[in-house]
């Protein structure tokens, strides 16, 4: 990490020990004391030490203060580290700045379905039988390497990975993993759909001899079109229920024939202003807007210009997949509750997280309890 870039540096912050590991307090709260940088006599940081990306705290968000104590000091020379880990994969304070500029890139360039498209086939990878990483597939960031975006499924999505790098070369702390997942959960958000309970701090695989295998993203017209999305939603640990409620995400975007091989060259739906790039068929009429329409409509099947692709049509049909369909077509808000809870398990897949579990960047502050005003006379020996 770029001395730049790090958070809350300090040349003067005070402490009551300096112990030579452990955790100290200071005014900006707890941090660990750990081997890493050396002082000089007068206690000040050597500017060669604070360099810290390359020899000492790679991809940390570190708080760097001097060690000046009350009753004593590091010796000359003595190496110490002193910092607030929050994530080795990524810094909390970059994400939320970056989900801000995905929200202005969408704002700018109605691109809401290939970020969710790019983030969902970087997850759905994943292969639930095989438990080392990178192997395993998932959520790693590998889908931006050229291997990978050659694979037929991913057609057109470097698109995406061009739109997606500025705001990563501007935010160097946050992996590509989170990026991708960060701004697929913003597009479905912006869009009007729910809240995704998300968090971060995935792992992202280095180089392109880490890619997936292809073959493990669904088709849009196998023979038997139930048995296929079974087959590979289960390889993910999915179930129907989820198979369904993320199928809804068709509600947003279109195909295009020279992409997938399925759709037509434009419906009346998908030319005009304000909707980034023309072209393709649409699932629905509004597909920049996140709602139920796409259940309503694979039911119904009454406007040609709108497209039900055999995995959409068995939906209907299948009767562990229809009871759901059917759900999501009257209620609405039951399609978002499933929906937000799915795509955030689908986010999830495969991951490798540093910390340990991941984080959010969406706590609600603690309610801290008020202390109680002090009155005298509550307190009285007397009746």
């Amino acid at each position: 990490m770029a001395a730049s870039t790090m958070v809350g540096v300090s040349s003067s912050l005070h402490t009551r020990a300096t112990p030579a590991h452990g955790v100290v307090l200071t005014p900006a709260g707890p941090v660990a004391v750990l081997p890493g940088l050396r002082l000089s006599a007068s206690g000040k940081l050597r500017k060669q030490e604070r360099k810290l990306e390359s020899e000492f705290v790679p991809a940390f968000t570190a708080r760097i203060v001097t060690q000046k104590t009350r009753n004593s000091s590091p010796a000359a020379g003595e190496r110490v580290r002193v910092m607030s880990v929050r994530s080795a994969a990524s810094n909390p304070d970059q994400l939320r700045a970056a989900r801000e500029d995905v929200k202005k890139l969408i704002a700018e360039k109605k691109c809401n379905p290939i970020l969710i498209r790019l983030a969902w086939h970087d997850s759905g990878s994943y292969d639930k039988n095989i438990s080392e990483w990178p192997k395993r597939g998932g959520a790693n960031g590998s889908i931006r390497f050229s291997p990978e975006l050659a694979h037929g499924a991913n057609a057109g999505l470097i698109n995406a990975v061009k739109l997606l790098e500025p705001i990563k070369e501007k935010y160097p702390d946050i992996s590509y993993a989170d990026l991708y997942q960060l701004a697929s959960a913003t597009a479905i958000e912006e869009a009007g759909g729910p809240k995704i309970p998300m968090k971060y701090g995935r792992v992202a695989t280095k180089g392109p001899e880490e890619c997936a295998i292809e073959g493990n993203l669904p088709d849009a017209g196998p023979p038997d079109p139930s048995d296929h999305l079974r087959k590979v939603f289960y390889r993910m640990g999915l179930n129907d229920q989820e198979i369904v409620a993320l199928s809804g995400a068709h509600t947003l975007g279109r195909s295009r024939p020279e992409r997938s091989g399925w759709g037509k060259q434009e419906t009346k739906y998908t030319v005009g202003e304000n909707i980034g790039a023309p072209g393709g068929q649409s699932w629905t009429v509004q597909w920049l807007k996140f709602d139920n329409s796409y259940f309503k409509d694979i039911k119904a099947q009454s406007d040609e210009d709108l497209l039900v692709l055999p995995t959409d049509k068995i939906l209907t049909e299948d009767p562990e997949f229809k009871k759901y369909t059917d759900k999501y077509a009257e209620d609405e808000a039951a399609f978002f509750k499933d929906y937000a809870l799915a795509h955030a398990k689908l986010s999830e897949l495969g991951a490798k997280w540093d910390p340990e579990g991941g984080f959010s960047i969406d706590e609600e502050p603690k309610n801290e309890p008020v202390p109680e005003k002090f009155v005298a006379a509550k307190y009285s020996s007397e009746e």
